[in-house]
């Protein structure tokens, strides 16, 4: 496996796919559930350094790297890590779109082997779309420290598509899922998808919706199906996005609303309405997922996971979670306040004895006073006082607000403080952006892409802009030093 240059983009389009084709020999979409270590694979596999959090929503924007392996050149896509593709959120539907309209030549759906059970709900809703399909079971190690045993080849053969077991950071576990994807887009494997069963009266009404779209349009049955569900769903978003990638019309199209309005009058007789139908949906799919775990999942120890509810019941009840929440901040900034006065004094005092240096060596040198004075008084100081305040904070602050986030408890701040910023309209998810903009508030407003609504998200912009961040604590620090002759 040899790497190639790699690069990143604001946003993957769909439209973009035809170039990628043309400098490729085959483009892979990398998906999976937040926090399962997709990015890292990423990282692994075409050698970029893709920023990897512990959030859901950190990846909104696709990234795209190169990775060449038995003389074929791929590009992967790493695409926003989403729970569902159902288009609840921005990321869900940059994750959705290029699913469902890019057309990659192969789909590698990365889940947690820790939580196998919550992980399939995806992978049987990406089945709807696309039969070229790669499971990769990550975070194999974990799941061995927590006595869970997984039978992949059973895993395999209860979806009906390939099964890779990886260690993320472990590259050489990596050489498995290259080949398997190989064979995949070679067609020397061929998935065959195990779909999702729904209730009898779903699965009627779908095929009576199928069999007007292939009249219509000539769809093949998979992506007729899934149509079929995205017209009963009745989700305007979804059904625009088909029209402009498919460029046909559905919502305006009078045969097609005749029989979506009469299976949906049935389907509200059976009691399956609009609102409850997505509920109906995910049930068979949870209780699908629920089946095939039992069967390929083997855990030791039945309370692997006791240990970590119980932490999770102090760090978010409504009597620790709070005062939990403020002592782990409150340590942060005093260490990043009162501790970063130690470094910046010994910075401060070897520019300085620097500085003293360059004078005397500019001197002996007869450099013009203006010169001298510019370049040493000038850029040298300014610059060396920029360094002295501004380093040791983010030097402190940016590691320790790394390790909160690697442990996973940013999205539990999130959640403490989901009350609370309600009352005032906006999300606690606004609160991960805030404390990320105690370090800077430009990663403060970069972070607010990760809330879904547009208002919210306008409301923690502006106000990401009043958090007094390190480079404002840092410059009155400096103006202190400059005023008391520190």
């Amino acid at each position: 496996m040899g790497l190639t240059k790699s690069s990143t983009g604001s946003r993957l389009l769909v439209n973009d796919l035809e170039f990628l084709k043309d400098n490729s020999d085959y483009v892979i979409a990398l998906a999976g559930n937040p926090n399962v270590g997709k990015s890292t694979i990423f990282n692994s596999l075409t050698g970029m350094h893709q920023h990897t959090g512990n959030w859901p929503g950190k990846t909104v924007s696709n990234a795209t790297g190169s990775c060449i392996h038995q003389n074929t050149n791929f590009l992967f896509v790493d695409i926003p890590g989403t729970y569902s593709i159902m288009s609840n959120s921005e990321e869900e539907e940059i994750a959705r779109d290029y699913i469902c309209f890019g057309k990659p030549d192969c789909t590698v759906i990365v889940v947690d082997a820790t939580c196998l059970e919550r992980n399939l709900n995806l992978v049987f809703q990406t089945m709807e779309i696309t039969n070229n399909l790669v499971l990769c079971v990550n975070l194999l190690d974990e799941a061995k420290k927590k006595k869970i045993q997984i039978d992949l080849d059973k895993l395999s053969e209860e979806l009906g598509i390939p099964v890779v077991g990886t260690i993320a950071r472990k590259k050489n576990t990596l050489n498995s899922l290259m080949n398997t994807i190989h064979k995949v887009c070679t067609q020397k494997l061929h998935p065959t998808p195990q779909k999702v069963i729904y209730t009898k009266v779903i699965e009627d009404s779908l095929i009576k919706i199928q069999n007007v779209l292939e009249d219509e349009f000539d769809f093949s049955s998979d992506l007729s199906r899934w149509i079929s569900l995205k017209l009963i769903d009745g989700e305007e978003k979804i059904l625009q996005s088909i029209e402009t990638n498919l460029a046909i019309e559905l919502i305006e199209n009078p045969v097609i609303q005749n029989i979506t309005n009469t299976v949906c009058r049935e389907l509200e007789e059976a009691n399956i309405s609009k609102n409850n139908f997505k509920d109906c949906i995910v049930s068979n799919i949870m209780h699908k997922s629920e089946t095939i775990c039992g069967k390929v999942c083997v855990f030791e120890d039945e309370n692997y996971s006791n240990r970590d509810r119980k932490i999770d019941k102090i760090l978010t009840s409504k009597k620790f979670g709070i005062p939990t929440m403020l002592l782990f901040l409150g340590v942060i900034f005093w260490l990043t306040i009162i501790g970063a006065n130690y470094p910046s004094q010994a910075l401060f005092t070897l520019f300085a004895w620097l500085q003293e240096k360059l004078t005397l060596g500019a001197t002996f040198l007869h450099f013009p006073e203006w010169l001298s004075s510019m370049l040493i008084s000038g850029v040298y100081q300014t610059l060396t006082w920029i360094i002295s305040v501004m380093l040791p904070p983010m030097a402190i602050f940016f590691p320790l607000f790394t390790i909160l986030e690697d442990l996973g408890y940013l999205p539990r701040i999130a959640f403490n403080m989901d009350g609370f910023f309600k009352k005032c309209c906006c999300t606690g998810k606004q609160m991960i952006t805030m404390c990320m903009g105690f370090g800077c508030n430009a990663a403060g407003v970069v972070g607010c892409r990760i809330i879904d609504s547009p208002r919210e998200r306008l409301i923690a912009i502006l106000t990401n802009n009043f958090v007094p961040c390190n480079r404002k604590i840092s410059f009155f620090n400096c103006d202190c030093y400059y005023f008391y002759g520190w």
